[in-house]
Formats: structure tokens, C-alpha cells, sequence
């Protein structure tokens, strides 16, 4: 295998750039891309409709093998990457495999090359239209290609020119600096032992901390008022200058409206591309020599001082992580740092109640009156076919039974309700103030722009009253009604999460009385918890493909609503979502807690259920099977979780890493560009799931902690380990 450039420009120099930053200047007179409240801009530029010469690819391939020192940079060192897009081609082996002797064969061999062409042609061509539409929006792009005996790697990057950071930073309402100042120390346990001469082994210096200014949302008339406008590389941060590429990317058309074949996730959707990514700013190893803390780069300083697992109980630099991931990133960590802290007094008191009843257990009268009671009380049957017990049988579940529910239990739950609403409030405070820190608060979902997908698929444009400019809109009327619909899908989807609990109830009957039947005292004894605990496993393995089919749904139904802007899309998800997945998690444990062994009658008189005698507790309580229930649901889930993020990602990793490599063939020796190095990473899959999962703990540790004392403790343990994990997902 080799790598080599495929290109014919070997008289082409960087030149070809000023010509496309010449024809971008004319395009943003005319203002490509989305006006103010969602206006379309001209049909060339979003229709891609017309007929097309695309017997060429636009973007040409410079053939300078130099780079600049940072390899951030087009080969001209002077234009910055901003975004980088990748797809992956299959070369046409001369060899065929016909079979000798087999017309057939070779037929069906032909059809599906045929299909297979058309296919790549079709994606070829939508690429073609969809870069010719970037230059046209005023990208600069450069293309590079890895070439190796059967696969070829694309790699596309972009760029803004300072006239289309300008118009989109003023589009998208951006902020910008006014005035520097000190950034102020946000750490109020740091204050506080400070005023008391109390050394901090939570606080570490952390190199290069950002400032803080006074800012406003950006004016292209007012630039000679804002700081830093003499340097037009410098101005805008790579965070900003990454939102402004990706939100061209996300309105530039590829193919028909109509069909909303539209934007960049589509492409991805559709396999056009392989990837789309910013670039990060440097590696994150520490260099072998010895260097100033300062001249490290900022994805080092993250890694040394936030996502090692050393680091594990140091404040983290949220500043930095803005600073280098955006608001959402930031708000993000610090939210699951406050909530860890808060859970540590939650754990300590929750351990010493538990402690206590371990304590406290051979006191318990109740328990004692049992186990010594030996043949005296006989008891019911407690199946149909069943014979009856003795009550001493059950004396270790008496025992165990204690742990759980024991005064200290009412303790704790009081402790708990506080906690839960001062951790609430308190979080109010400390939002507020990263939001007031971080320039966050004066948004309005007024100045929202609507979402590329709504404006392709909205059926007819209607004047803004406020305004008076002719926006993209969907009738309220006909959203309304797919909304309805939706609703409806999700009653079902219930109704299939509750037909479920009574398939596990049903299982759980059948288990224990299994386990009667098999004549063993031992088995007999532990029939309820083996059918309990075995239970619980199964409803877990149901709860997480249930979670995995209604996600996805959830997506699909809430694309087919139409929302207008993002935030309305997502607040939209976000409530199918979590509506589901609070009674796919919690139904079980709240059948357990409410409503088992309420319904059981009494000798003679059973109730039942579809033929089978309605569950009763166990000998232990059903605050026991509780416990059980929490701790198999709540730390399986965290266990679950914590694989996917560890685990998957490396063996996603090392199979990418080795893809390359073939491709790469005898170029190993070689020092892989920046951009080559990305795109061996694991795409980020978002923040939804990392923020469900914290909110499905707290869940569990409010709503059912007196049951179980010890869920703060195995949330913290979990937070510990889910920080770091994120951290170097992130890093």
C-alpha cells in the first residue's frame, strides 16, 4: 500500500485561495445563507435544483507538500481550518470474481456492481453540488487525499474568511468583547476555607486561566468599538469561528428542498460523508521535555489538569473547558461537579444509617421473636400447590429486613427531602451565576434561527408581524394534530412498557413457584428472592432495549412535528424522552413500593391475576425487594453505562486506528497530519444521554431512597468515575 496525492495542478499554487476569497466578498454583498428571522436567501444557493455541470469536483487540490508550523492550517500557513469533512471511497479492483461456469452468478455479480455504481455515483454527485453551494456561501476549501489499493480518504477542509465570520456572527447574535477584566474566582468552598486559614486540597493553579470581559451581542457597524478588531485572525475564538462553518454547513443544500436534502447531518445520515469535525488545537500528550506550564496548548492543559484520573478530586478549570468546548460543554461539567459535591454529605449520612442498623440489628425484637419461635406458628400456603411453613423459616430475611426499614431509615428519608430541595436552590444560584459569568443569560428563542430541516420542509412562507420579513411556517393547526398523533404513540409505547411489568410479575410467580415445587428446603426458603432478584435482571435487559427503540422513535416523531428553532425541537425530545423513560425505569420499583401486597385478599379469598394469585410481599418486606430492585436497576444501569463510554469507544478506536493504518500502507513512518489524527476519534454522540442518565440517579436517590440508605453513596462512587470518563471523551 502507498499514499500519494492525486492531482494534475502541479502549476497550481495557494493563488487559487485569493480567487474564491474575491468571489466570497462579492457573494456576502448579497448576504448568502439565512437573513434575520429565518429568510431564505437566493435559490442558487439553496436549491441546487438546476441542472449542473458535475463532471468536475470545485475544489481543488494544491499540490505544496509544506506546512506551517501548525497544522491548523491550509499549506499556505496563513488560513485557518475551521472545519474539516472526510469521506472514505472504495477503488475498483481489476480482479473479478466470477465464478467459472455460473452465467447465473456472474449475473447477479453484474446487477449488484451495477446498483453498487449508482449508488457511489449518486453520492459523488451530491457532493459536487454540496461544495459547489459552500464556495458559493464563501468557504475557502482545500482537498487532500490518501490513496492505498482498494480504499481512498478524502479529506475536505474549510474554512471562513473574515467577510463571512462578520455577517454570521452578526446573524447568529453573537457575543463579543468590549472591555477586559480579572476572571473572577467563581469557588465559594475555596473563599470560604479561606477565610478561615484552612488549606484547600481541592485547589490546584491552573496555567492560562481566560479572562473575563464585558461584552455585547456583535454589531458589523459597531466593530471599531469592540476589543481585539485590529486583528481579524485573533477576533473571533475557534469555538465561534467552528459554530459559524457548522451552521453554513447545516443550511447549505445538496439536493432538492422538497426532499430536504439539506445539510450536513443528512449527508451523514445518508453516507455521503464519513465524518465532519473541528479540528482540536494540538495533541494532548505532554511533550518529553520539560516545558513552562504557559506554552502548553490548551487541550494539554485540560488533559494535565482535569481529565487524568488523578485529578479526580481538584475543582475543575470550567473556564478552560468553555473556553475550549463552548457553554453547553461547560455547563455541563460543572453542573455534574455541583451535584457529586452535594452528594457527598448525602452519602456519608446515608452510610452511617446504614451502619447503624447493622449495628442495631441484633436488637431488633421483631427479628428475635421469629427466629425462636420454631414450630409454633404455622402459616398459610402461599401458592395454590403449596404446603404450608413455619414461621422461623424465614429468621434470615427478618434479620436483613431491618437494614432497611429500621428508625433510621425515617431519619434519613427527612434528611433527604431537605437535601433534595436545598441542592435544588442552590443550583438555581450557581446557574445563574455561570450564566451571568458566561454571557448566557440575555438569550431569547425570539432571536433563534429556525432549524435548516423546518425552513426546507415548511410548506409556505408567511410574513412576520413583528418584523415583516417572510419567514418559513407551518400552520399551528396541522402541527397540533401530528403532535396528537405523537402523543398517541407514546400512550402505546406505555401501554407496552406496562404489559411488560406484568410479563415480569407473571415471571416472578412462575419462578417462585418453581422453586416451591423442587422440594429443596434451601431453594424453598429463597424462592422469593431468587425470583425477585432473577426478575429484576430481566426487567433491566427490557428496560435498556426499550430505552434503545423508543429513543430513536422519540427522534423520528419529533423531526415529523416541525418544530421551528432547535430549542423547541429539542425541549420537544427531551419531554418524549423523559416522560418514557420515567416509567420504563421507575414503574417496577413504584409497583413494588405502592401497590404489592395490597391486593393479595385473605385464605379462601385470593385475588388474582390472570389466573395466578396476586403477588405478596416477601418475608423480609417489601422494603427489601425494594433495595434489591434499586440496587440491580440503578448501579447495573451505571455499570451498563459505564462500559459503553469505556469500553465501546476503544474497541471503536483501535478498529478505526487499524482501517487507517491499511490505508496509510507504507506512510506509517510518516507523522500523521492533525486532521488524520481526528478522524481516527470516536465521534462525540452529545450531551442528551450523559444528562438523562444523571437525572434518572437523582430519581432513584430521592424518590426511593429510604429503601435503599446507600444510593447517594454508589451515585457519588459513580459520578467520581462518570467525571473522568467524559473528561477524556471530550479530551
Amino acid at each position: 500500500m502507498f499514499r500519494r496525492k492525486l492531482s494534475d495542478w502541479s502549476d497550481l499554487d495557494t493563488s487559487s485561495l485569493v480567487d474564491l476569497e474575491k468571489d466570497a466578498s462579492e457573494l456576502l454583498g448579497e448576504s448568502p445563507g439565512w437573513a434575520s428571522n429565518g429568510r431564505a436567501a437566493a435559490p442558487d444557493y439553496y436549491g441546487a435544483e438546476e441542472d449542473e455541470d458535475d463532471d468536475e469536483d470545485p475544489i481543488y487540490i494544491p499540490d505544496s507538500e509544506l506546512y506551517g508550523p501548525n497544522e491548523n492550517f491550509f499549506k499556505d500557513s496563513k488560513t485557518k481550518i475551521d472545519f474539516v469533512l472526510v469521506w472514505e471511497e472504495k477503488l475498483h479492483s481489476s480482479k473479478k470474481n466470477y465464478q467459472k461456469g455460473s452465467v447465473r452468478g456472474q449475473e447477479q455479480d453484474s446487477r449488484e456492481q451495477q446498483r453498487k455504481s449508482k449508488v457511489l455515483g449518486e453520492k459523488d454527485r451530491y457532493r459536487r453540488r454540496f461544495h459547489r453551494n459552500l464556495l458559493k456561501a464563501g468557504l475557502l476549501c482545500e482537498k487532500e487525499q490518501m490513496l492505498s489499493e482498494r480504499k481512498a480518504l478524502h479529506y475536505l477542509k474549510l474554512s471562513a474568511p473574515w467577510e463571512v465570520l462578520v455577517y454570521y456572527a452578526e446573524e447568529l447574535s453573537m457575543r463579543a468583547p468590549l472591555q477586559a477584566l480579572p476572571n473572577p474566582d467563581t469557588n465559594s468552598s475555596d473563599r470560604f476555607l479561606q477565610n478561615f486559614y484552612i488549606p484547600n486540597p481541592m485547589y490546584h493553579h491552573v496555567p492560562n486561566k481566560p479572562l473575563d470581559y464585558y461584552t455585547c451581542a456583535f454589531r458589523k457597524s459597531k466593530l471599531q468599538r469592540f476589543l481585539g478588531n485590529e486583528c481579524q485572525t485573533t477576533f473571533f475564538s475557534n469555538t465561534q469561528r467552528s459554530r459559524i462553518v457548522y451552521e453554513i454547513l447545516s443550511c447549505t443544500a445538496y439536493g432538492k428542498r422538497k426532499h430536504a436534502e439539506i445539510g450536513i447531518e443528512r449527508m451523514l445520515k445518508d453516507g455521503i460523508y464519513t465524518s465532519a469535525f473541528p479540528l482540536h488545537e494540538g495533541p494532548y500528550e505532554m511533550p518529553e521535555y520539560n516545558v513552562p506550564s504557559g506554552s502548553l496548548n490548551p487541550r494539554q492543559i485540560l488533559f494535565q489538569y482535569w481529565a487524568r484520573w488523578s485529578q479526580w478530586y481538584k475543582y475543575q478549570p470550567l473556564d478552560h473547558i468553555r473556553e475550549y468546548f463552548g457553554e453547553k460543554v461547560a455547563i455541563y461539567f460543572a453542573w455534574l461537579g455541583f451535584y457529586t459535591t452535594w452528594l457527598l454529605p448525602a452519602a456519608i449520612v446515608g452510610s452511617v444509617v446504614f451502619i447503624s442498623g447493622l449495628l442495631t440489628m441484633k436488637s431488633n425484637t421483631v427479628a428475635q421473636e421469629v427466629c425462636e419461635s420454631g414450630n409454633t406458628y404455622l402459616m398459610c400456603p402461599l401458592c395454590d400447590t403449596c404446603s404450608n411453613w413455619h414461621i422461623s423459616e424465614i429468621c434470615p430475611m427478618a434479620k436483613v429486613g431491618y437494614l432497611f426499614d429500621h428508625p433510621g431509615t425515617v431519619f434519613f428519608s427527612v434528611f433527604m427531602s431537605f437535601w433534595a430541595v436545598t441542592f435544588l436552590e442552590y443550583w438555581k444560584r450557581k446557574n445563574a451565576t455561570l450564566a451571568h459569568h458566561w454571557d448566557c443569560m440575555d438569550f431569547q428563542e425570539e432571536e433563534e434561527r429556525p432549524r435548516p430541516e423546518f425552513a426546507a420542509m415548511a410548506p409556505q412562507m408567511e410574513q412576520n408581524p413583528v418584523t415583516g420579513v417572510k419567514e418559513p411556517y407551518f400552520p399551528k393547526r396541522d402541527r397540533l394534530s401530528r403532535i396528537l398523533t405523537g402523543s398517541m404513540v407514546i400512550v402505546i409505547m406505555l401501554c407496552v412498557v406496562m404489559i411488560f411489568l406484568v410479563s415480569v410479575i407473571m415471571y416472578r410467580g412462575i419462578v417462585s413457584m418453581m422453586m416451591y415445587h423442587t422440594g429443596n428446603s434451601i431453594l424453598m426458603t429463597q424462592a422469593g428472592n431468587i425470583a425477585n432478584i432473577s426478575s429484576t435482571m430481566v426487567n433491566l435487559v427490557l428496560i435498556l432495549l426499550m430505552s434503545q427503540v423508543y429513543t430513536s422513535l422519540a427522534e423520528k416523531l419529533t423531526r415529523w412535528e416541525m418544530h421551528r428553532t432547535q430549542s423547541l425541537h429539542e425541549d420537544a425530545f427531551t419531554f418524549k424522552v423523559f416522560i418514557f423513560q420515567f416509567v420504563n425505569f421507575y414503574s417496577s420499583p413504584f409497583y413494588v413500593a405502592f401497590f404489592k401486597g395490597r391486593f393479595v385478599g385473605y385464605p379462601g379469598q385470593y385475588g388474582k391475576l390472570l389466573g395466578m394469585r396476586n403477588e405478596d410481599c416477601g418475608p423480609g418486606g417489601c422494603l427489601i425487594e425494594l433495595a434489591q430492585q434499586l440496587f440491580i436497576i440503578m448501579v447495573g444501569k451505571q455499570i451498563v453505562s459505564n462500559i459503553q463510554e469505556f469500553i465501546i469507544p476503544k474497541l471503536k478506536s483501535w478498529r478505526q486506528k487499524r482501517q487507517l493504518a491499511k490505508v496509510r500502507g507504507t506512510q506509517l513512518c510518516e507523522e500523521p497530519k492533525r486532521w488524520e489524527e481526528d478522524y481516527e476519534l470516536i465521534e462525540c454522540e452529545g450531551l442528551f444521554e450523559e444528562y438523562l442518565e444523571m437525572v434518572l440517579q437523582f430519581g432513584f436517590i430521592t424518590i426511593f431512597v429510604a429503601a435503599f440508605p446507600l444510593a447517594p453513596l454508589f451515585a457519588l462512587l459513580n459520578n467520581w468515575v462518570e467525571i473522568r470518563l467524559d473528561a477524556q471523551k471530550f479530551d
